[in-house]
């Protein structure tokens, strides 16, 4: 199993970070190992100092494929649900900087914590879902699928040219503003139509 991230794909998030606006998705991966089931906790790294939540709606692949046409992608997954990209922000700044890759803050241990998933059958429209993350009750981050610049649909098609995608792959399909920092002793939420998937504390 492997996790595929979409960065870059709200335009709103893109303009909080000051970044570019992408001409094609941007991908990077996480490993199995970054995964974090439901009813986990989230370990702080102690190589950050500033590390982030950053909820993502989860697709997950039912069926292997590759250079999957756009029109068919939709029969390579059945299921939803929600996600937490943590990102060590200083260190991914540091490795920006020196032009290196982002895996070192973006694919560590226990850095994509994803609910369970729900049948896509229960929403009239895969890209008009909304979704949100609470930090210690608060809402922080909220989003609806319809804001993607690159809908999911597309995502597989460009993704599956690349990577053969197998049965149980996760795709992030990328993240709304809102974005911060977490501490050890927050409490994290994600919910999927106002729907509680996900929770999870630092620790």
């Amino acid at each position: 199993m492997k996790i595929i991230c979409v960065g870059r794909n709200y335009a709103d998030h893109i303009e909080e970070l000051n970044n570019a606006r992408p001409d094609a998705p941007v991908i990077f991966l996480k490993p199995e190992t970054a995964q974090i089931r439901a009813g986990e906790p989230f370990f702080y790294p102690d190589f950050s100092k500033d590390v982030h939540y950053e909820v993502e709606l989860v697709v997950k692949i039912n069926r292997v494929g590759k250079n999957i046409e756009e029109r068919f992608a939709h029969k390579y997954y059945d299921e939803i649900g929600v996600g937490i990209d943590f990102t060590a922000r200083d260190l991914q700044s540091e490795l920006k900087g020196k032009g290196l890759p982002w895996e070192l803050a973006k694919a560590f241990n226990g850095s994509a914590p994803v609910s369970e998933f729900v049948p896509i059958s229960e929403f009239e429209d895969i890209q008009n879902i909304n979704f949100s993350l609470e930090l210690n009750g608060e809402t922080r981050q909220s989003g609806n699928s319809s804001m993607m610049l690159y809908r999911i649909n597309y995502l597989i098609s460009f993704v599956s040219k690349y990577f053969m995608l197998k049965k149980g792959d996760l795709i992030f399909t990328g993240t709304p503003k809102g974005v911060g920092p977490v501490q050890i002793g927050d409490r994290l939420t994600a919910y999927i139509e106002g729907k509680k998937l996900l929770e999870l504390g630092v620790k």
